[in-house]
């Protein structure tokens, strides 16, 4: 197979694959195609791609790129793709470079004039928004709160935004978060969407008052969306 359009004769290409988010029958046939056919594979985790690349016998070698080896990784890839290897990005799951260090690894190419291709597919955040109920013209996207410094500053200038909000948290923090959503929010409309397209997918649709003091386990991966201050005020 021929790699897609090669934006130079001198420079291999980036392909930025995205991956399933759970169901592993969501990877898309391009991004199987382009899988097989790169050099490498610089993954978040090897071990996680390995499952999806057993499933569909892709036997590309793969290298890993995270936050701790992003520098040394990323200069190694680069010297690749300027030789002429094509190579592609993966994230654990869903679309590369949203909340994870993959952006890095993209800008350098730029710099370096690397031809970079998106090959488009899951994402956790677009997900939970088709089934939350709430508005998806406009949204605002934070990733995981901060834990300690700078949680308060960003609450307070959350609260002020009036498109739908969406975060990603943890299993352990998600109650204290849901507390602290409604301390800085008040009450909105909030869906958590958990363990999307896997086996036990889950979608609870309430407001922050109710779900805030509920008590049960979480587990899973975990999606918020919450109401925008636009859509509080029509519900008052």
């Amino acid at each position: 197979m021929t790699v897609v359009q090669p934006g130079s004769e001198e420079t291999g290409n980036l392909f930025v694959v995205s991956t399933p988010i759970g169901n592993l029958g969501d990877v898309t046939q391009r991004s199987i195609e382009i899988l097989n056919a790169v050099s490498l594979i610089a993954a978040e985790d090897t071990r996680r791609t390995r499952i999806l690349l057993n499933r569909y016998q892709i036997r590309t070698n793969l290298s890993s790129y995270n936050s701790f080896n992003k520098i040394k990784k990323g200069r190694e890839f680069i010297e690749r793709l300027k030789k002429g290897e094509d190579l592609a990005l993966v994230s654990d799951a869903g679309t590369p470079g949203i909340s994870d260090p993959h952006y890095h690894l993209v800008n350098s190419a730029i710099e370096e004039g690397v031809a970079i291709f998106s090959i488009p597919g899951p994402s956790a955040l677009l997900a939970a928004l088709t089934v939350s109920g709430l508005p998806m013209d406009r949204f605002v996207f934070e990733g995981f709160l901060p834990r300690k410094k700078g949680r308060t500053t960003m609450l307070e200038n959350l609260a002020q935004e009036k498109p739908t909000i969406v975060l990603f948290e943890s299993p352990n923090r998600i109650q204290k978060t849901l507390r602290d959503l409604y301390q800085f929010f008040g009450d909105r409309k909030v869906a958590i969407a958990r363990e999307l397209t896997k086996m036990y997918e889950e979608v609870i649709r309430g407001s922050l008052q109710e779900l805030s003091v509920q008590t049960r386990t979480w587990k899973g991966e975990i999606t918020l969306v919450i109401a925008g201050s636009i859509e509080k005020k029509r519900e008052s």
